[in-house]
């Protein structure tokens, strides 16, 4: 009876695992650990998979804690291919030596300015910096010329941001890489005496929109993807874009890598190259988002303000040092 129960329970255990083998078996796939807008890559995978017949499963997060998970699994993680909402993320994965190097033809669409030099990951969309401001309440002649006069005692009161997000952080990242520490300390420590934080850019834009603020620090897609759906918290707004290239044009990418410890180098490379390659591209562009694509050959439709009008700071995309500013964000308090 027993020998019996112990091949019974041999056999079950063998049926499972053949069952288990076949499901995973039934087409190629890959992992994408996403931290880019779930809603935007769940649009996207499917026509992915459409045309090229591999599935991929997403597994979302934030940036900066699926980068985190990335460098503790070290080559034991599941992911094939990590893609970030902003790049600071993408640059502690670098460091950390996970990435393979991408194919050329994932890079060669994207200008060499929203990529790294290393080749080992690349920008695949992009948000622009911009203040929203109320329109009843501030006189376009009265913003400021730099996102760092912001810090002025001038504007005490009237300024509104959410420090807590990565995209925040990305734009103190550049603020950071552009101006220096010392400076950078300068302007945190100001735009915390005069500021009021609040928790997400769309509670930063609905402050502004109903006048609790009059100025807020976001970037440009949440005041025009409200105007594309109603308008609701965007019909007493504006946006002023800085110019210039100063901290406050800071141009913000959404990175796409491939792990080294993949073991579908060839899949993932596939999807990369969908994300920067035109037909991607141009998926991106036409989806809900309203980032910008980074492939010349798509479009943004008007009226979202053409990518060829901003004038972002050349910043190399690799130097955004977000555990730098997360420590600076801590002794300032915003964290």
């Amino acid at each position: 009876m027993k020998r019996a129960s112990l091949l019974l329970s041999l056999a079950l255990t063998a049926t499972l695992a053949v069952a288990g083998c076949s499901s995973s078996d039934d087409g190629p796939s890959i992992v994408v650990y996403n931290a880019q807008h779930e809603q935007l890559l769940e649009e996207l995978a499917p026509r992915f998979t459409e045309e090229t017949g591999i599935e991929v499963e997403l597994r979302n997060g934030k940036d900066l804690e699926l980068a985190a998970q990335l460098v503790q699994e070290g080559d034991a993680s599941p992911a094939d291919v990590f893609l970030t909402e902003n790049s600071p993320a993408m640059s502690q994965v670098e460091r950390a030596g996970l990435f393979a190097p991408l194919p050329q033809a994932a890079v060669a669409p994207i200008p060499e300015q929203f990529r790294p030099p290393s080749g080992a990951w690349t920008g695949f969309v992009a948000r622009s910096t911009v203040l929203v401001y109320n329109t009843d309440l501030v006189d376009p002649a009265e913003l400021p010329t730099s996102l760092l006069d912001l810090a002025d005692p001038a504007w005490a009161g009237r300024l509104s941001f959410s420090p807590t997000g990565a995209d925040f952080q990305a734009i103190v990242a550049a603020v950071l890489e552009l101006q220096g520490e010392e400076a950078t300390r300068t302007w945190l420590e100001g735009i915390e005496a005069n500021g009021t934080v609040y928790d997400g850019n769309n509670v930063v834009l609905e402050s502004v929109n109903s006048g609790q603020s009059e100025v807020g620090i976001i970037y440009h897609y949440y005041w025009d993807r409200d105007r594309a759906e109603s308008g609701e918290v965007s019909d007493t707004s504006a946006l002023h874009f800085f110019g210039n290239q100063d901290p406050g044009a800071f141009v913000s990418v959404s990175g796409a890598g491939i792990l080294a410890s993949t073991d579908r180098p060839d899949e993932a490379e596939q999807f990369v190259e969908y994300l920067t390659g035109e037909t991607g591209q141009q998926a991106l562009s036409d989806s809900y988002a309203l980032e910008y694509p980074l492939n010349p050959a798509a479009e943004l439709a008007p009226p979202v303000k053409a990518f060829s009008e901003l004038q972002p700071p050349v910043v190399n995309v690799s130097d955004l040092d977000g555990e730098k500013v997360v420590e600076m964000m801590t002794e300032v308090g915003f964290l």
